[in-house]
């Protein structure tokens, strides 16, 4: 598939992009905004262009009729961490082919994205407010105990998308001391940067990818 990403959290929308081309398919482009897409949409040929639902000022559902109108072959799949029936009905009214959660595994993303371009209008019921979140919370809660204060502030940073540098600013340590805390995240996740830690923050839901806040207790 090829495939655009739009999403404001620039280190999601990266990271997304790096994991669709992990599994073969041809990211066109990567915009942070609605507006910003719109020229991409215009200039590069799509099958689907995975958009966040939220952006500041608003939904994606109010531009689905310019994005529409700019590529008219492309499918639209909106990514949110809940979905009432309001916006479904809206969405789905605005000519929106699937909705999937942010905060799942990749490889539930990619088979949403796979079943709409089969052609299938998908609802991934774990985005719905009226459905249990399926997602382990003992788990997350696992994960979370064996953060500290300090790490548990790197890593809602990193979520945010700041530098090592940024980071050590806002934090008041030097640098080195903050690659330690970062090394020191990463480790306790299991992974091997900074992407691949918010992505996991975000799955097990210790982080939120929309605003960078702490979630869990």
């Amino acid at each position: 598939m090829r495939v655009i990403v739009c999403d404001d959290h620039a280190v999601f929308a990266d990271s997304l992009s790096l994991v669709l081309t992990d599994a073969g398919h041809v990211v066109v482009g990567v915009a942070y905004s609605p507006d910003d897409v719109l020229p991409v949409l215009r200039g590069r040929r799509a099958d689907v262009c995975l958009i966040d639902l939220h952006f500041p000022g608003g939904t994606v559902l109010e531009w689905m009729p310019r994005l529409r109108a700019a590529s008219p072959e492309t499918m639209f799949v909106v990514l949110t961490g809940y979905l009432d029936q309001e916006v479904l009905e809206a969405g789905l009214a605005a000519g929106v082919r699937g909705f999937t959660h942010k905060g799942q595994q990749s490889r539930d993303i990619l088979t949403v994205l796979r079943r709409v371009a089969e052609g299938e209008v998908v609802i991934d019921q774990g985005t719905r407010r009226d459905v249990p979140d399926v997602r382990p919370r003992s788990q997350a809660q696992k994960v979370a105990q064996f953060l500290t204060p300090r790490e548990r502030e790197v890593l809602t940073r990193l979520a945010r998308g700041e530098s090592t540098q940024a980071l050590a600013k806002a934090m008041g340590v030097t640098r080195s001391t903050a690659r330690s805390h970062v090394q020191s995240v990463l480790s306790k996740l299991g992974v091997h940067s900074q992407r691949e830690a918010v992505i996991e923050a975000a799955r097990h839901g210790l982080v939120s990818v929309e605003t960078g806040e702490w979630l869990v207790g």
